[in-house]
């Protein structure tokens, strides 16, 4: 019953993602749309003031390095474009796909995982997977973007 629930929660909330994603292609973008949502999900470390939630070295370790490979694939298909002398992000085909694999990819994993490793400890590993995922994949999309708007009030000159 539990993974059912996570798994329908999963989906709703990877839905959501490439609806959000899909739309905000349409407004231009700014350093604020890029760095914010890595600080805003920060918060979500304050689980681990609680034990039921802490991992091992080696855990965090794991969560890390799959994290930070998964950010390779959204840095690939995240690019911006200029639209009337404003940035905006391009739209990639692959994106909803990649989306939709993670999270097919995370779901397997977590079932996998959910009967050798305690839950808190597995719901403290994918936050910190998602996060070592996102932080990366808002760094690239950052140095992007500040290179393509300096190349556009260079060329304003």
């Amino acid at each position: 019953m539990y993974f059912a629930i996570s798994m329908l929660v999963a989906l709703f909330m990877g839905a959501a993602v490439i609806v959000v994603r899909m739309k905000a292609q349409n407004y231009p973008t700014n350093v604020k749309k890029i760095v914010l949502p890595p600080i805003f999900m920060s918060t979500g470390a304050l689980m681990y003031i609680f034990p039921y939630f802490r991992l091992t070295p080696l855990e965090i370790l794991e969560a890390v390095v799959v994290g930070m490979f998964f950010s390779l694939f959204l840095i690939y298909t995240s690019n911006f474009v200029v639209q009337n002398n404003q940035i905006f992000m391009k739209r990639s085909k692959l994106f909803p796909l990649i989306l939709i694999s993670l999270l097919i990819i995370r779901s397997v994993m977590k079932f996998y995982l959910s009967s050798t490793i305690h839950p808190g400890e597995l719901a403290g590993m994918f936050f910190l997977l998602a996060f070592s995922m996102i932080v990366p994949w808002r760094i690239a999309m950052y140095l992007k973007f500040k290179k393509l708007e300096k190349s556009l009030i260079s060329q304003k000159k």
